[in-house]
């Protein structure tokens, strides 16, 4: 049986991830924690911690999970290029499965994402939008950024010069390589993301919509489950899936 520490117990995430371990009979919650909890007290409590959080305190529950051996699951976004280079660095001590998405409709969804820009080429015109609730801090979501990545990579380019992040004034014609994200954020909308492929003629739309968070918790404690008893490396979903 695997034991789940689960942080940020209190937040809308985290009351959803205890429900779903509750629902799954391969796991059992070992602990939770809150604000002003110490994870360095209940090290003897779980096997795998999950993490929702904000950067800092998931490089906080890092640092301890990789002095004490313990394996994570991190699906918190918003990290800095340090904060990426910490988590894989963590990996040569402890076995991480990270991934801006849980959902395995969202995993699917990079799949399918793969197939389409290698299939359009450099014959289409890419749009990324993106919807969350108000409360969501991090723009582009890390979602979106990872079906840009995915996208540019397929087709050979690099995310980090050719993405563009909203438009505004008057400036040249679109250029074709590059790859465009907007954003929304409004209401309580869990996560809706659109990447259009637009060619003469015709477009092409992948659209996946998350209407509850039970999908991106139920994506966490499967990979939970299945990181156990993992060797030391960084995993994503796409591993945890077989994709």
């Amino acid at each position: 049986m695997t034991r789940i520490a689960i942080s940020g117990a209190n937040g809308r995430m985290g009351q959803t991830l205890i429900e779903a371990v509750k629902l799954n009979s391969s796991i059992e919650v070992g602990c939770v924690l809150d604000i002003g909890d110490h994870l360095k007290d209940m090290l003897n409590s779980f096997d795998v911690l999950i993490d929702f959080t904000r950067p800092e305190a998931t490089l906080e529950y890092l640092s301890i999970c990789q002095k004490a051996g313990k394996g994570m699951v991190i699906g918190t976004t918003g990290f800095s290029d340090e904060g990426l280079v910490q988590i894989e660095k963590a990996t040569s001590d402890i076995a991480i499965v990270f991934a801006p998405n849980m959902s395995v409709g969202v995993n699917l969804t990079l799949k399918l994402l793969d197939t389409a820009a290698k299939v359009f080429g450099e014959d289409a015109d890419i749009e990324i939008i993106e919807t969350h609730h108000r409360h969501k801090v991090d723009a582009p979501s890390g979602t979106a950024l990872k079906m840009g990545e995915v996208v540019a990579n397929a087709l050979g380019r690099d995310l980090s010069t050719c993405a563009v992040y909203g438009r505004e004034g008057i400036e040249e014609p679109r250029k074709r390589q590059t790859i465009g994200f907007s954003t929304i954020r409004g209401g309580d909308v869990v996560g809706d993301h659109t990447v259009s492929f637009f060619m003469e003629g015709e477009r092409v739309e992948i659209t996946h919509k998350a209407s509850s968070r039970m999908t991106f918790a139920n994506g966490a404690v499967r990979a939970a489950h299945w990181l156990s008893g993992k060797q030391s490396k960084l995993y994503s979903m796409q591993d945890v899936l077989g994709l």
